[in-house]
């Protein structure tokens, strides 16, 4: 079986995004008959989510999986999520599907837009349970990718990116 330059795009140690899952550390590559044929696998652990998964190293790519953002990535990131929200005046249900899919994209500034779009400060309006199931699920992968990234905990991202939604709150008198 030949190696292409895509097959070793990983090592153990290194932090990688699976577009559905999120933040996952590089375990080992391990070879494994499936079907039978030999395989080489990407073990990823996923520690919040108490979840391993094998993913074929020549699939890594056409799955989406991807190395962190860059910190160039994460600084845009913060720029949208100080933006104005936008929210489409579709059907909740059609805008729940393409907020899904923004999360699933496993794309950090779609991740961000859609944090963005569904934050909601105290004084505005309650979030229906669907609303605060997706914010919530956006809010997790970029805490999870800024904190890979900084290199630090994750009560410090949580706070840097709250902090940046709170100073977009503009007081009309």
């Amino acid at each position: 079986m030949s190696k292409n330059k895509s097959d070793m795009m990983f090592s153990p140690n290194d932090f990688v995004v699976y577009p559905s899952h999120g933040v996952g550390k590089v375990v080992s590559i391990e070879e494994q008959e499936i079907a039978g044929f030999m395989l080489e696998m990407f073990v990823i652990s996923f520690e919040k989510d108490k979840m391993t998964l094998r993913v074929p190293t020549a699939k890594a790519e056409s799955v989406g999986m991807r190395p962190l953002s860059s910190p160039d990535v994460v600084a845009h990131a913060m720029r949208t999520l100080k933006g104005r929200a936008r929210v489409k005046r579709a059907m909740w249900s059609r805008r729940a599907q393409e907020y899904e899919q923004k999360i699933n994209s496993g794309d950090l500034i779609m991740i961000a837009e859609v944090v963005r779009d569904l934050h909601r400060n105290d004084d505005q309006r309650e979030q229906s349970y669907s609303e605060r199931q997706l914010y919530e699920a956006a809010l997790e992968r970029l805490t999870r990718e800024v904190t890979a990234v900084d290199g630090g905990d994750e009560d410090a991202a949580r706070t840097k990116i709250n902090d940046v939604l709170d100073s977009r709150v503009v007081v009309v008198a």
